[in-house]
């Protein structure tokens, strides 16, 4: 729906992770989705836009992931034939190869292959149909009903799923969008979503589940991964990573009964699940989902031994800094440019957008493309819920007078982190004028005789390494203190470094 991009003066690009880790921040963009199903279906569907290869200018007559057209041919082909044909993750990556948006290898084509099989099984597989025990909507009598007995394994024609795992900017989200927009048009129960939006959806539903059981209590999790069974029975999870104890506990039986319940799993992620959920409290209750992990899932490795992040890449000038009148002249231009595209939506003054009940006014836009102050985003009580609506109402975003934030600010860089991870969700284009480079905005002033570990704590190194980033990259800043605040700013560093990309701009912005 939306498009984002992002700019930077380092030849050093980090595609960032989904994942997020149990942020306020990030939880409250979350929530946002889960009361809004549009928002929702936004989130849970759009691409993370992570690099799988080289990635070159996109042709600008060759859409990013354009669906090929059955070829014509004297014989009538069946739906079935013609999926098999042409849209396929191989025949798609092949595609994206030809048409000059990727460069192919070996390693990539390997783990292409492994989504290509998977595919091929899906065509065929029907999975077991699963009873709705009870003809009522209400919960607790689904929770009682006995009609329908619990699958002691999973059914013998399910194929295999696959865990993906592999560093900052192999591909992981890439890969998974390619698989998932390919599976034909036929197979209605499917389901891609942030692994982090998937359990917080999960925890809602427990909780759900344990008061409708009232004091006679039960396992919550089977109706659970019964229901999330019937809804969907391909299930493609991006950036699986556990950091919450809450989480651990439940992740092995929840996977265990979906997979009985014949539903196929994609997962991605940063680490191997011999690594997942390192140092974590009563880390030896989540090895059994570890041994599920390798067992019952196909794991392959992203690394091709190439690191993405470090091969230069053209950047795209949409980060203008420092606020002088050359700059604010230019990014004047640029918006104008792209408002004049359509000359019957032509840009006007205060557009009310609403949100939850609340008219957010826009400064100045067309039905595509606004114009902010960063005090009209940032200065003012909005929310996640508020930043979503705005990135599904515009593919392109101008944003001006961003300044340097520091512990006076630490509202407005909260803020300003949410909207950040809206628009990188929501793929926005993004252009803006700062007074510093835009992914240095929450640096703290190296000047200042604050001890050095107040700047980079181990646990703040340890997310930077993760994220591929370094301090001469991005600075630190001394406002982000708790481990969830710490990821939320390394991330969204990362970020606006991606968003900065000439990569993101020719493919930012296309649904």
């Amino acid at each position: 729906m939306k498009a984002v991009r992002r700019i930077s003066t380092t030849s050093r690009i980090t595609p960032t992770r989904w994942v997020h880790p149990q942020s306020s921040i990030i939880r409250a963009s979350i929530s946002s989705k889960a009361s809004s199903s549009k928002s929702q279906n936004q989130i849970d569907n759009k691409a993370n836009n992570s690099t799988l290869a080289t990635l070159k200018p996109t042709p600008p007559e060759v859409p990013f992931f354009q669906e090929l057209k059955p070829p014509q041919t004297q014989h009538q082909q069946s739906p079935k034939q013609s999926i098999l044909r042409d849209v396929t993750p191989l025949r798609q990556y092949e595609k994206l190869i030809d048409t000059g948006v990727l460069r192919g290898d070996d390693h990539q084509t390997r783990i292409i292959q492994k989504l290509q099989n998977l595919h091929t099984q899906l065509l065929d597989y029907e999975p077991q149909p699963i009873p709705d025990e009870a003809q009522s909507n209400s919960l607790l009598s689904r929770l009682f009903s006995r009609e329908s007995p619990v699958p002691t394994s999973s059914p013998e024609n399910t194929p295999k799923g696959l865990y993906l795992y592999g560093d900052v900017g192999t591909g992981k989200t890439m890969l998974m969008d390619l698989f998932y927009k390919t599976l034909p048009p036929s197979l209605k129960r499917k389901r891609r979503v942030h692994f982090h939006a998937f359990m917080i959806d999960v925890h809602k539903r427990v909780h759900a589940a344990k008061i409708a059981m009232g004091f006679n209590g039960g396992d919550p999790i089977l109706p659970v991964a019964r229901d999330l069974a019937r809804e969907a029975y391909v299930l493609c999870f991006d950036e699986f990573q556990v950091t919450d104890i809450a989480d651990a506990m439940i992740l092995r039986r929840l996977l265990e009964n979906l997979l009985k319940y014949g539903v196929v799993v994609v997962l991605t992620s940063n680490r191997h699940p011999d690594d997942l959920y390192k140092n974590g409290i009563q880390r030896s209750s989540f090895l059994p989902t570890i041994d599920l992990l390798n067992t019952k899932f196909e794991v392959a490795d992203l690394d091709s031994g190439t690191d993405y992040r470090r091969i230069p890449r053209a950047l795209s000038k949409v980060y203008y800094d420092p606020l002088t009148p050359e700059n604010e002249q230019e990014i004047n231009k640029l918006f104008d440019s792209f408002a004049s595209a359509n000359p019957s939506d032509p840009p006007i003054p205060n557009r009310k957008i609403m949100t939850w009940g609340r008219a957010l006014i826009v400064p100045e836009s067309t039905s595509k493309v606004a114009k902010f102050d960063f005090a009209d985003l940032c200065d003012q009580p909005l929310s996640a819920s508020d930043y979503l609506e705005v990135t599904k109402n515009f593919e392109t975003i101008f944003i001006k007078n961003i300044p340097k934030m520091g512990l006076d600010k630490k509202d407005m860089a909260r803020r300003f982190i949410t909207f950040i991870d809206a628009c990188y969700e929501s793929k926005t284009k993004l252009f803006v004028t700062s007074e510093v480079p835009v992914f240095k905005v929450f640096s703290d002033d190296p000047n200042e005789s604050l001890p050095q570990h107040h700047y980079m704590s181990d646990h703040m190194r340890s997310v930077m390494d993760d994220l591929g980033l370094s301090k001469d990259d991005v600075g630190t800043s001394s406002m982000f203190t708790g481990e969830e605040e710490v990821f939320a700013f390394a991330r969204a560093c990362s970020r606006l470094v991606q968003m900065g990309s000439k990569e993101w701009a020719d493919t930012a912005g296309h649904s």
